[in-house]
């Protein structure tokens, strides 16, 4: 049986924050590189989930370009980091 969109957010929530280094974050410190910057992109990444997160709560039931998009957004912030060699 496929989850339904609420928790498809969530595990989508759950495998974001486990391939991204959030809870590391002053590791992550200024680099000069304004075009890519790590800081601001696990900023930008943690204020989306943390945003998901509070909706879901709220009872908010995301629909799948909802989901598109934070998927989309996870991989190009992934990508990023790993270009900077911030993920093992």
């Amino acid at each position: 049986m496929k989850p339904d969109t609420t928790q498809a957010m969530s595990d989508l929530i759950n495998q974001i924050k486990s391939a991204l280094p959030l809870d590391q974050s002053e590791i992550i410190t200024c680099t000069g590189q304004c075009k890519v910057c790590p800081e601001k992109l696990i900023e930008y990444i943690s204020m989306e989930l943390d945003n998901w997160e509070y909706r879901l709560q709220s009872g908010e039931k995301p629909n799948f370009k909802d989901l598109n998009k934070l998927a989309k957004t996870g991989v190009k912030i992934h990508t990023a980091l790993d270009k900077k060699g911030f993920l093992d």
